[in-house]
């Protein structure tokens, strides 16, 4: 099926050093030859491939010019999309670039669709389907390491793993077929058993392993969602800006000064933290800080990990206790703050309130003990260190869940095989194995899921 040509703005919006109008399809050099006029008379459809040019964008109709630009040329199929495909680079600014793509549209291309220019690398074959859900995550990254993971995504390291399961499936099938057309070999259906056993039990081996790293690949791609909880004014807002770094929370000696929910990414041992700085949980007379102690409790149920903040230069309070209560069960790490001042805290009873929970004294005021924090971030999801680089992440929601229901269709065919079931039946589990990995790449995807996912993307990628 031939596609038409797409254009769109593929740089950020504003004032810059250079904006990119993209244009990718059969037409795409034909379309900006109408309207490139180059130095000596020079035709882009002339011009070879991977070459940039100097000239004017010039309306055909007026002869006006619009833009001095550097015209790309990229002919197919080396490119991104294996389409024609050429790059304008005109100067950074919200006029002169809208009025280059509205002379593209007007001249034969049609605006693209969010993420159109990735969906046609896949519809073309350039990629598979996780390859493209890895450059979302390229452009969201908010870590070194989470960067490294989508890379190895996009460079296909989860491709192949997947692809050489599906393979091994593959193998099993054909000999399962062969078993049934031929079953007068006895031989035959022995075997049969034997290896859809063993490879039934290597498969699901591969697929635990892979599912092994979901929890931290999750990690990496979506921040950990951590919430800073206290009394008001033990030193919530100073822990927030010294991890972050910079003051974005407001910091000062009344007590309830935070009244809304402050979110951070922060950088932790190349985790990336999603960090919340609470409204001090307490009861308040305030109406507009109540609304934000009610955000505070909704944040407690959604967080993934838990800095308690205690003051431990006043004694622990009823409001402390019940804040340890509030926290139980969950990841927490209990911060002993202002260390500088004359301790008043009860040690050995905040220890027994943790129960077992990492304990970490700091100054903020003085930025002592962020250090020892940090690696106790780190160590508790990633034990102090993330694997090598040549670890493969799962880090999509929709491949943990896809791998999810490939081990279950595989521990049925393990099931089938001890019970007896007959082997076209437990081929049947096989094959929805086979079916379920090929998700992930997109060799077994629906229409609607294709357009549900791009439409994710941002305009012009």
């Amino acid at each position: 099926m031939e596609m038409d040509t797409i254009a769109a703005i593929s740089t950020p919006m504003g004032e810059g050093a250079i904006s990119i109008v993209r244009i990718s399809g059969n037409e795409a050099i034909e379309i900006a030859n109408k309207l490139f006029k180059g130095v000596g008379g020079k035709k882009l459809i002339d011009v070879p491939s991977h070459t940039i040019h100097y000239g004017k964008i010039v309306d055909p109709k007026t002869s006006e010019t619009v833009e001095e630009a550097m015209v790309s040329v990229m002919k197919a199929p080396k490119t991104f999309t294996r389409e024609d495909v050429v790059e304008i680079n005109c100067h950074g600014g919200l006029v002169s670039v809208n009025r280059v793509l509205q002379l593209v549209l007007t001249n034969g291309a049609r605006l693209a669709e969010p993420g159109e220019f990735t969906k046609r690398a896949f519809l073309n074959g350039r990629i598979d389907l996780s390859q493209a859900e890895a450059v979302m995550d390229l452009i969201r990254a908010k870590t070194d390491k989470a960067m490294n993971v989508a890379i190895g995504q996009m460079e296909g390291k989860l491709s192949k793993l997947i692809k050489k399961l599906r393979q091994e499936i593959l193998e099993v099938v054909a000999h399962i077929e062969v078993n049934i057309d031929y079953p007068e070999y006895d031989d035959v259906e022995e075997m049969t058993h034997r290896m859809l056993k063993e490879k039934a039990q290597y498969i699901k081996n591969e697929i635990e392993k892979l599912l092994k790293t979901a929890h931290q690949g999750k990690i990496l791609r979506e921040g950990l969602s951590t919430a800073i909880i206290g009394r008001p004014n033990v030193g919530k807002s100073s822990l927030l800006n010294s991890l972050v770094q910079e003051n974005k929370a407001i910091v000062t000696d009344i007590p309830g000064t935070t009244r809304d929910v402050i979110e951070e990414y922060v950088n932790v041992r190349g985790v990336p933290l999603r960090l919340v700085d609470t409204a001090g949980i307490r009861e308040t007379e305030d109406v507009v800080e109540r609304i934000g102690v009610e955000r505070s409790r909704k944040v407690l149920k959604e967080a993934d990990l838990i800095l308690l903040v205690i003051n431990s230069a006043e004694p622990l309070s009823p409001e402390d206790e019940a804040l340890f209560e509030a926290v139980e069960g969950m990841d927490v790490i209990v911060i002993l703050n202002k260390q500088d001042l004359p301790q008043k805290v009860d040690t050995e009873r905040v220890r027994e309130l943790a129960k077992g929970a990492e304990i970490v004294t700091t100054s903020l005021l003085k930025e002592e003990g962020v250090d020892e924090l940090e690696n106790a971030i780190a160590a508790m999801y990633f034990e102090g260190q993330l694997e090598g680089g040549d670890m493969t992440y799962v880090s999509n929601s929709r491949h943990i869940a896809l791998l999810n229901q490939a081990l279950q269709a595989i521990e049925d065919v393990l099931n089938g095989i001890e019970s007896g079931t007959p082997i076209d039946i437990v081929q049947i589990d096989l094959t929805r194995t086979w079916d379920l990995l090929g998700e992930i790449v997109g060799d077994t995807v629906q229409e609607s899921l294709l357009n549900q996912l791009f439409s994710q993307f941002c305009l012009g990628k």
